[in-house]
């Protein structure tokens, strides 16, 4: 494994990675699988290679997110072994139950399954193929041939609440830009209004407070995980009623809020990758992106199936602040030019985090 990234494992264990560089690389790659079966330099499943198989969330892939993020992993890991990569974009989650049994039926080596939504379908499906090895993200069900990832989402969207209800106080200009320190408003665009993205919302209001209580939080929903357009309507309504940085919850149709921030001279926060790179158009306003390294547990989900070692991740495995999987990372257009105080603050509530200091109303999923 000397070629690749370290890989987090669920007890935190992990040699050093160069976030920014893996996603660069991320970003790079997940152009390339724009086609179903391709592959790694290796001769390719079928072959005496190894077979992997992803399935989307409802944002489908090319969300310069949450599922490209996942996909970025599996290609990392099909530069290093010998393993084939079978893209299945549904979004439609009425269809998880019959994409998934296909997927199965094909006698891939592992099925990874992007979202919670896959969880009921999953139920009935992993016990029915027992020698398919399957990854949900986002849950767990308890079969010996399930790996499961639980994101600690409020971990993550409280430490973008930090980010922006730190800057929101500081004078910050860039490419016609600016904060507006004497308001102290920010913003909150979800995609679709379900539990999980409520949870989002909920966590993110609670980082913002634990900077300053007095910081106004605007809400609201764009209705959709892929089109921009709501969420640029939400978040043009929020910048016109005071709030100068936006973090969005909306995988692909983030880039509204992104077009809102650029076009309104305001600023925005990504989400799950650093968005700074896989919408580098808009980078000289995304001061920094909340993050999670799912792609990292994508990698190491497929080297534990290479290397004959499921037990290592067989069950339940947590992305959380405490194994250093969900972390800030600046903008890559702020990067050395950001106050002090940011550092600080999110290093405090990193460690606010671990030591079990912060009473969070909503769980990784849901409140």
């Amino acid at each position: 494994m000397d070629s690749g990234p370290s890989a987090a494992g669920a007890n935190g264990e992990a040699g050093p990675v160069d976030r920014r560089n893996f996603l660069k690389t991320g970003a790079a790659t997940v152009g390339g699988l724009a086609l179903a079966g391709c592959s790694g330099d290796g001769d390719g499943g079928g072959d005496g290679g190894y077979e992997v198989t992803i399935i989307s969330s409802p944002a489908g892939f090319d969300d310069q997110a949450f599922n490209d993020n996942a996909l970025s992993g599996l290609e990392q890991a099909a530069e290093e072994w010998d393993v084939s990569i079978n893209q299945v974009e549904e979004t439609n989650q009425g269809q998880y139950a019959q994409r998934q049994a296909d997927a199965a039926e094909a006698g891939p080596d592992l099925i990874v399954l992007v979202a919670d939504q896959h969880t009921d379908p999953l139920r009935e499906n992993a016990p029915e193929y027992p020698d398919v090895n399957w990854m949900l993200i986002n849950n767990v069900v308890e079969e010996p041939n399930v790996s499961g990832w639980i994101e600690m989402n409020h971990q993550m969207s409280f430490l973008a609440g930090v980010g922006a209800g730190t800057l929101t106080h500081e004078e910050i200009e860039n490419a016609g830009s600016s904060t507006n320190p004497d308001e102290s408003v920010v913003g909150f665009v979800g995609g679709e209004e379900i539990p999980l993205i409520e949870a989002f919302e909920v966590s993110y209001q609670e980082g913002v407070a634990w900077v300053d209580d007095s910081i106004e939080v605007l809400t609201g929903y764009g209705g959709s995980f892929s089109d921009p357009s709501g969420v640029n309507d939400q978040a043009v309504s929020q910048i016109e009623s005071g709030a100068d940085i936006v973090w969005h919850a909306a995988s692909a149709a983030g880039e509204g809020a992104f077009q809102a921030a650029s076009d309104n001279g305001r600023f925005a926060v990504g989400v799950d990758t650093d968005q700074s790179v896989s919408f580098e158009s808009y980078q000289d306003v995304i001061l920094g992106s909340a993050i999670k390294a799912l792609n990292e547990a994508t990698y190491e989900v497929t080297g534990a199936v290479v290397n004959d070692e499921w037990e290592s991740v067989q069950g339940e495995n947590n992305l959380s602040v405490d194994g250093d999987q969900i972390d800030w990372v600046t903008g890559q257009a702020f990067e050395g030019d950001m106050p002090d105080v940011l550092n600080q603050n999110i290093e405090d509530a990193k460690q606010a985090i671990v030591n079990d200091e912060i009473d969070f109303e909503c769980g990784p999923t849901g409140c």
